[in-house]
């Protein structure tokens, strides 16, 4: 991968291409030309949450003003998913002006007090249908029979999945990392969109671009920190065979 900002990367290996690209760059300067590529982009991303976690070559103390309009600056302009805190999603929902069409609950058993994060849905709606989930009462015979013909029921409208912790097998050094399981459930709940292009602007360990790899779903991962472009790189570089 190029170690000049602003350069992209693609991944082959064995001679086969992943389904995206790495930009190692500022989102606010480039998502713009990166979706104008696309014949339909949609940002999918947990942003940075403003809450003073150390990054390499990014402050997590914004204004709060600030951002908030410069994240509604662009999630106003496309489809877009967003996983934040409850009150955060709010707060960015008062500043765009308009109401998400769904929110989802990513519930984590922690020793933390905060134990669930939000995912909004602005301008596109998820299919439950099309991940599904083991029914309840699996040792009921008719329910066994139901999930052994139907692979299991839609999704509700909450999930529930450990946080990545240092322990944790898929832990990289990014500081945030958000749980693959949890993105495959969100790439999934958008891969009844034909020609849909994921965007993530603020793609930290590359989680989405994982997801979107193992979902078939053309991506663009854009972020601001060299090293965690690596980590990106590598990840996929893993996926592709």
């Amino acid at each position: 991968m190029s170690k000049d900002a602003g350069l992209t990367s693609s991944i082959a290996k064995e001679g086969m291409m992943s389904l995206g690209r790495i930009y190692n760059d500022d989102c606010f300067e480039c998502i713009r030309d990166i979706a104008n590529e696309c014949e339909h982009p949609v940002i999918v991303t947990d942003p940075p949450f403003n809450i003073g976690y150390h990054y390499h070559d990014y402050s997590d103390h914004m204004d709060e003003g600030e951002y908030y309009r410069s994240l509604a600056e662009i999630f106003n302009e496309y489809p877009s998913v967003v996983v934040h805190y409850p009150e955060s999603l709010h707060r960015l929902t008062l500043e765009m002006g308009i109401a998400p069409d769904r929110v989802v609950s990513w519930v984590y058993p922690s020793n933390t007090r905060r134990q669930h994060r939000d995912i909004a849905f602005y301008g596109i709606q998820p299919d439950f249908t099309l991940v599904r989930r083991p029914y309840k009462n699996p040792n009921d015979k008719r329910v066994r029979e139901l999930q052994k013909r139907t692979g299991g029921g839609r999704s509700y409208d909450w999930v529930e999945y450990n946080q990545v912790k240092n322990v944790s097998k898929e832990k990289t050094s990014h500081p945030c990392q958000m749980p693959l399981a949890l993105m495959m459930d969100v790439i999934g709940w958008l891969s009844g969109y034909k020609d849909i292009t994921v965007i993530d602007p603020f793609a930290g360990s590359g989680t989405t671009a994982v997801a979107c790899e193992r979902r078939g779903i053309p991506w663009r991962a854009i972020e601001v920190d060299r090293s965690y472009c690596e980590i990106i790189h590598d990840r996929i570089e893993g996926e592709v065979e």
